[in-house]
């Protein structure tokens, strides 16, 4: 099967009104895609499923998952697709600037006056359009951000959503955890080398602790490594990666509570943000900063031949994977309407104006592909 086949298969799915994800992952040239025979609605609260999750901001919500014995699975390699010229322009201005600066100010308040250290703060801007062709979106979206999580996502009870994310939640493979502490942004600029601020670094300083303390409890042999810059289309932020043995008597929902929703999208003390945002942010996030991915699929692994042991060998062929990530940089498409959701992470040193731009800029990223 073609790449370009592929896609025309999920349209023809689509086209039916029944539950389908396409996706790629980051720095790879493989395009996957999960058609659910039916339009069943599956929940997991407990992720001890085997399937494809798509979760909420909100986890009490319980994430929706594409069981994988009820799906048909493809996988087809290509480095990028022909993209149809597009004739409409989309340019989502908000008239809500005040209001969210106000939002930001009160943010700052609260963090000079309470407990809070940071709170992540968001919006959402739409606009009206006649239609639209999400398929064709996708493929913008896997031209454009190849270090990036793209996927188009549909349920017929839920909506449907795509995304370009560049944070891994985590990933696991067998028993060794990988996840990444993600924070600060600036606009990338070829000519001019990044200075991050001491405000940016504390950003990003709290992720990583939050994290590790975090993951404390339920790993082992953790390992942390030095910060870097990286880039998301034209945006840069900064990076930590942390590497742990999982414990045995650990479980995947175990580590799901423990690392969602992390202080990049949220903020630290984690309760304390999550209350604020509920009362101030004055709109429901949905799935923008949720989670999405992959969920406990078995994979098989080469061989070692140096072991001696049968049954040790045949045991270790097999591991138990999961890739989930953040959903960031993602927009929500209804009948008439496309609503973008940006944010930003506030701290005592914020500058409220350059909080705004920061959401600007963030919403440019993902319009790209309109």
């Amino acid at each position: 099967m073609t790449a370009e086949l592929l896609l025309k298969t999920v349209a023809q799915h689509y086209s039916t009104n029944r539950p389908f994800v396409v996706y790629s992952r980051p720095i790879n040239n493989l395009v996957k895609c999960w058609l659910q025979q039916d339009d069943t609605l599956h929940i997991t609260d407990s992720f001890e499923e085997s399937g494809f999750a798509f979760s909420p901001f909100k986890l009490e919500r319980g994430a929706v998952i594409f069981p994988k014995d009820k799906c048909i699975h493809h996988v087809v390699t290509t480095d990028d697709f022909k993209v149809e010229p597009s004739d409409e322009s989309v340019n989502l201005f908000s008239d809500k600037k005040r209001e969210h600066l106000e939002l930001i100010a009160k943010g700052k308040e609260a963090i000079n006056t309470g407990n809070l250290t940071k709170v992540v703060l968001s919006r959402r801007q739409s606009q009206h359009i006649d239609h639209s062709n999400p398929l064709e979106m996708f493929k913008r979206l896997f031209n454009t951000y190849n270090n990036a999580m793209v996927y188009c996502w549909y349920h017929p009870k839920v909506g449907l959503w795509l995304g370009a994310t560049p944070e891994l939640l985590f990933k696991i493979e067998g028993r060794e955890l990988t996840t990444i502490s993600l924070a600060g942004t600036k606009e990338y600029n070829d000519d001019i080398p990044v200075n991050w601020t001491s405000k940016e670094k504390t950003e990003q300083k709290i992720v990583t602790d939050y994290i590790t303390s975090g993951l404390d409890p339920y790993v082992e042999r953790l390992k942390i490594s030095d910060v870097e810059t990286v880039r998301a289309g034209q945006l840069l932020h900064l990076k930590t990666r942390i590497i742990a043995q999982i414990k045995r008597t650990t479980s995947l929902k175990d580590l799901v509570k423990t690392l969602h929703p992390t202080p990049a999208v949220c903020g630290f003390p984690k309760h304390d943000a999550m209350n604020f945002i509920l009362t101030h942010e004055g709109y429901d996030r949905e799935y923008y900063t949720g989670f999405l991915g992959e969920l406990n699929l078995k994979v098989k692994k080469t061989r070692n031949p140096n072991r001696r042991n049968i049954e040790n060998n045949a045991y270790a062929l097999v591991s138990v994977n999961s890739n989930l990530y953040v959903n960031l940089r993602c927009m929500q498409i209804t009948k008439n309407e496309i609503i973008v959701y940006v944010g930003g992470g506030i701290t005592k040193d914020s500058e409220v104006e350059k909080e705004w731009e920061e959401t600007v800029a963030k919403s440019k990223t993902i319009l790209k592909v309109l």
